[in-house]
């Protein structure tokens, strides 16, 4: 199994590259733009190369398929459109600006690095896309607005290609963490509860990728808030306007 990564420097990608490496046969290509990680990561895994890039560059999908032709033969049983971030602001004070390269990050990089190679895919197949939203891709909540469009548009994509890709033989799955505690997010002012870890949502992708889950949630019950939203929605609005936590910044996600 041929399986990429992107964020795979630090939290949930790095803890998705470890899990994915258990099995059989794995072997791991691990993408971010952090080198000296890539390098300290692929060294602790049995089978791992990697390619530090950033997606938001213009070359980036294309040095990226080079490399899984090069080393790999162009094969790609998994790809994880894992990385990501957000920056803390409403839409009054930070604009347009703001939304704009949110979505360059979360959006745009994970569609870009898909039809780069979304023909390895097909010719791999049966195989598989995971792209890791947020229950704030669901729901929004104040002063997140840029995050949670970001994702909400990662998941309304997601849905779409998942019916035009089955016929191809590409399962492609979502993840929807609640809150994640990460190197760009520590979790300052989340209820311990309501407090995920990454190898958590490392499992969760391993189900969506390989078990051909289509929607997981992290924890299970976060999907129980896009469900209140329909039958409480004053209650929703309540809470999520009210809400102080502030979206990972850029990192692994």
């Amino acid at each position: 199994m041929i399986a990429l990564v992107t964020g795979a420097s630090s939290g949930i990608g790095a803890a998705t590259a470890r899990r994915l490496a258990r099995e059989p046969d794995a072997r791991i290509v691990l993408v971010a733009r952090r080198e000296d990680r890539l390098r300290a990561m692929a060294a602790e895994l049995p089978a791992a190369t990697w390619v530090a890039v950033d997606l938001v560059a213009e070359d980036a999908p294309a040095r990226v398929r080079a490399h899984l032709e090069a080393e790999h033969g162009g094969r790609l049983d998994l790809l994880v459109n894992n990385a990501g971030g957000g920056w803390r602001g409403s839409f009054g004070e930070a604009g347009y600006a703001n939304v704009r390269r949110t979505m360059e990050l979360n959006f745009d990089a994970a569609v870009r690095l898909t039809e780069a190679l979304l023909p390895l895919l097909r010719a791999s197949a049966p195989s598989a896309i995971v792209n890791v939203a947020s229950v704030a891709g669901r729901v929004g909540r104040a002063n997140a607005g840029a995050y949670s469009a970001s994702k909400f548009a990662l998941v309304g994509w997601s849905e779409s290609l998942a019916l035009e890709e089955a016929a191809h033989g590409v399962h492609v799955g979502i993840v929807l963490p609640g809150f994640v505690r990460t190197e760009g997010f520590p979790g300052t002012g989340v209820p311990k509860p309501l407090l995920s870890r990454p190898d958590k949502v490392a499992q969760a992708i391993t189900r969506a990728g390989l078990r051909r889950k289509f929607e997981v949630y992290v924890p299970r019950y976060w999907a129980v808030v896009p469900r209140l939203r329909f039958l409480a929605p004053g209650l929703v609005r309540r809470v999520t306007r009210s809400s102080a936590v502030a979206p990972p910044t850029r990192g692994d996600r």
